[in-house]
């Protein structure tokens, strides 16, 4: 009696996880709604059969990400509202000297390396307004550097713990540092922003322009408060330099996260209420809520099969790392990436490996890479597209598809040969 309770509790988890993944996909409520509906059938279910109590619940919820999250939220939004990135931005723009293929490049290595830090949401808007600006200072078409810095965006928070949800979700569950992501994945990530330019360079060249003069404009000439600027750019080195060195001041990540943002809500002068509506609280719920969910199938032990399933299939080494590359690429080519890494992650845990950094490296490329394979496989790239409207552009769904899936299988077989190589399978 016992183990036929089992298989109805597992059998149920089973249909909440991919109801509410249904949820998600197809857009029928807010994705926060899906798992929040998800980890209440979660909790009626697991409680009701005594495989877990509420209490026990609580512990599914991963206080030190929401913490990281949260605190690296609230230091962006300070130095977003300084105009810190949209001054670089320009001035980067300005550098480019109105050759179209010079500011192409120099947009998409930007659109890159701003999303280090901010979130891809952030991240776009701020690249989408430099971008048309200058389309209608240039008289440039917009649709190939808006396409492309969402490509751009979706890729350049592989590399930093901080880069992405994803990243701090699996970053969290390895105990992988900021300087862990740097040593393990930068080499491979500063590869795939070159060939990834490369590539949407060689897809858009007949449709970025010819080399014009660029009109004068001040990249100053937004700034309203230029002591937050200052004081914003101070607590940016700051803070990366903190995470950078966290691990050897033996200070957890979301202590730094939290910390430097109670200084930024100090400094700002910014009424701190504006600043808490800001944060991404729809990512926040959706966490919580799944964790919910996630936790309930790891208490059934079916995460713990599948990690049993996939050792006596791949056998480890090679085929373990390259069938987690592809398949959690594939899977987030259609579903959340931030569904992906809390699914795979307590997986990765169960497989017991001698040495799982190839695995969990697999993991962190193949959930951010498959982000922008189409003009639905993320927020960044449904953004995209509405910001292109909002300018009364039209984009084609299939060309932005060739482009995302184009772009998303060179970066997945690059990152599968880097893992490769770099671990040395």
């Amino acid at each position: 009696m016992k183990i036929e309770g089992m298989d109805t509790v597992s059998a149920s988890f089973i249909m909440i996880y991919l109801l509410t993944l249904l949820l998600i996909a197809t857009d029928m409520v807010p994705m926060s709604v899906a798992a929040l509906i998800g980890a209440l059938f979660a909790l009626w279910i697991g409680t009701g059969y005594g495989i877990f109590s509420y209490e026990e619940a609580l512990g599914f919820v991963d206080i030190r990400l929401i913490g990281l999250l949260i605190g690296t939220m609230v230091v962006m939004e300070v130095a977003y509202r300084s105009g810190l990135f949209r001054l670089i931005a320009l001035y980067v723009i300005r550098f480019a000297g109105g050759d179209s293929f010079k500011l192409f490049i120099i947009l998409c290595i930007a659109s890159a390396a701003v999303s280090m830090f901010l979130s891809d949401s952030t991240a776009l808007l701020l690249i989408a307004a430099a971008a048309t600006t200058i389309s209608r200072m240039m008289d440039y078409d917009p649709i190939p550097y808006i396409v492309s810095a969402s490509i751009m965006i979706n890729l350049g928070g592989t590399s930093t713990l901080i880069g992405s949800v994803g990243n701090m979700i699996i970053g969290l569950s390895a105990g992988l540092s900021f300087a862990d992501f740097i040593s393990y994945l930068t080499p491979c990530e500063l590869t795939l922003w070159i060939l990834t330019t490369l590539t949407l360079c060689w897809f858009y060249r007949r449709r970025l322009g010819e080399k014009k003069p660029v009109p004068e404009f001040n990249p100053w000439e937004g700034i309203e408060d230029k002591r937050l600027l200052f004081w914003s750019a101070l607590l940016l080195f700051v803070f990366l330099g903190l995470f950078m060195l966290h691990d050897k001041l033996k200070i957890p990540p979301e202590s730094v996260a939290l910390g430097c943002a109670i200084i930024a809500l100090a400094i700002s002068r910014i009424d701190s209420a504006e600043i808490f509506r800001s944060i991404d609280w729809d990512t926040i719920f959706f966490l919580i809520g799944f964790f919910f969910i996630v936790g309930g199938l790891e208490r059934t032990g079916i995460l713990k099969d599948v990690a049993h399933m996939l050792i006596n299939i791949t056998g480890g080494g090679i085929l373990l790392s390259t069938a987690m590359l592809w398949a959690s690429g594939l899977i987030s080519t259609i579903v959340s990436n931030i569904a992906v890494a809390l699914t795979l992650t307590p997986i990765i845990r169960d497989l017991q490996l001698s040495n799982p950094l190839p695995v969990w490296s697999a993991l962190i490329f193949g959930s951010n890479l498959g982000g922008a394979a189409t003009p639905i496989s993320g927020v960044v790239t449904v953004m995209a597209i509405g910001a292109l409207k909002k300018e009364g552009f039209k984009v084609s769904l299939a060309e932005f598809t060739k482009a995302g899936l184009l772009t998303t299988f060179t970066q997945l077989l690059l990152a599968n040969i880097y893992i490769l190589v770099r671990f040395g399978l």
